[in-house]
């Protein structure tokens, strides 16, 4: 019988270690939601999802499973586990109601790399502008911005920064990381 699972991750297999271990975080439920924060929709979507949608600009917000990051003023991504797509664009759409909002799956659209260890910031400095030190840059937050020439969401999480790239981006943006921290994994 022929294998119907056609469904394979950009980035299969993808790993690196050293003193910045890489890893994929593949199939994200990825909800991109769009409606007017200070509209009643906005406290029904939070309400519904159990956390409030993110006001501040680059911050975001998590309960159980799912975060919520801010990406614009009316735009966030709802960032679930793997195969919450449907339950998630469905939450959504009902807690939106009749308000002028748009909610689109956009998981296939986008994979994740997890970077952590020491050196973590010195590696993602080599290709991006944003100033990623811990007092300025804190866990829970995230921005748009390009990486290696690519269009990333960068979020600090935890233990570990999350890359959000697009899947056609995703194999430059591997390569670029695994060559960059090479400079990490030698010692003098």
């Amino acid at each position: 019988m022929a294998d119907r699972n056609f469904r394979h991750s950009p980035l299969e297999g993808f790993s690196s270690g050293g003193a910045v271990a890489m890893s994929e975080v593949p199939f994200l439920a990825q909800i991109n939601l769009r409606l007017d924060p200070a509209g009643p929709a906005a406290a029904a979507v939070g309400k519904d999802l159990g956390v409030a949608l993110p006001r501040r600009g680059g911050t975001s917000a998590t309960s159980g499973d799912v975060s919520v990051l801010w990406l614009g003023p009316d735009e966030w991504l709802v960032v679930g586990p793997p195969g919450a797509e449907t339950r998630l664009t469905a939450l959504l759409e009902s807690a939106a109601g009749a308000a002028h909002a748009s909610v689109v799956d956009v998981s296939a659209q986008r994979t994740a790399v997890a970077l952590r260890g020491p050196r973590v910031r010195e590696l993602l400095a080599l290709g991006c502008s944003l100033d990623l030190h811990p007092r300025v840059f804190g866990v829970g937050d995230c921005a748009q911005t390009m990486l290696a020439h690519a269009p990333v969401v960068v979020w600090r999480r935890e233990s570990e920064f999350w890359i959000l790239v697009r899947a056609s981006f995703a194999g430059h943006l591997a390569a670029w990381l695994e060559d960059a921290g090479i400079e990490f994994t030698v010692r003098d």
